[in-house]
């Protein structure tokens, strides 16, 4: 029970900062881009109890955790209005892209303080605590999978408004108008995820490409903390 404790209490202020800052650069995009909508709602903002939805950022994620299925999670997703944007079809584009651009952002942000840190503890003869250590490779596992599990080609992820922008208009129409199943699809990956977990879907799709960035991200730490030791 300990350390579920423990486990929880360095993945779940990692996932909620997560969360909360890919859904404050939607909104700060499609601001840059002509909606007012988020600032309007009082979206813009970094105050993660504007962001939280207790069963996708917190309940979810935490079951998952516990049982050993793919964590993951949701917030409340920041209102855009498309036609509202000076382009529609490629400012959706952008603002989808922005959530996981973001995180990807905020892993190398990680990676460059934890080599900053490590290094510096050396210098003084000293290590960072395990809990540290684990805090700061969680916080660059979790962002880089949020990024590229967001950036599947599903309703409603952004990959599939990044899609839509990319596909013929007399297609893109009828790709729009999965976007209000949306709920729906997810609660059937979620539930799928728990029936079959042998398949690891998502593991398999997602992984790879999180490994990859998970493993140029350490590397940039690992360099970082030998420069300065």
């Amino acid at each position: 029970m300990t350390d579920t404790l423990i486990l929880a209490a360095i993945l779940i202020p990692c996932l909620v900062v997560a969360i909360v800052f890919h859904e404050v650069a939607h909104g700060w995009t499609a601001l840059a881009l002509g909606d007012t909508t988020a600032r309007d709602m009082g979206r813009l903002t970094l105050n993660p109890i504007k962001h939280v939805d207790p069963v996708g950022t917190l309940l979810v994620p935490g079951a998952l955790a516990l049982f050993g299925g793919p964590v993951f999670g949701w917030a409340k997703p920041v209102p855009v209005s498309a036609n509202r944007l000076n382009n529609p079809r490629y400012g959706m584009m952008a603002v989808a892209a922005a959530g996981p651009g973001t995180n990807i952002l905020l892993a190398f942000v990680g990676a460059v303080l934890v080599g900053i840190a490590s290094g510096l503890a050396t210098n003084w003869g000293t290590q960072l605590p395990e809990f540290a250590m684990t805090a700061f490779g969680a916080f660059i596992l979790i962002n880089a999978f949020l990024a590229f599990f967001n950036l599947l080609p599903i309703p409603p992820f952004d990959g599939s408004h990044i899609l839509g922008g990319l596909l013929p208009r007399r297609w893109a129409r009828h790709w729009q108008q999965l976007q209000a199943f949306g709920m729906l699809l997810l609660v059937v990956i979620i539930a799928a995820s728990w029936a079959f977990p042998d398949a690891r879907w998502i593991e398999n799709t997602v992984w790879p490409p999180v490994e990859w960035m998970s493993g140029l991200f350490f590397s940039v730490a690992d360099s970082i903390a030998r420069f300065l030791a």
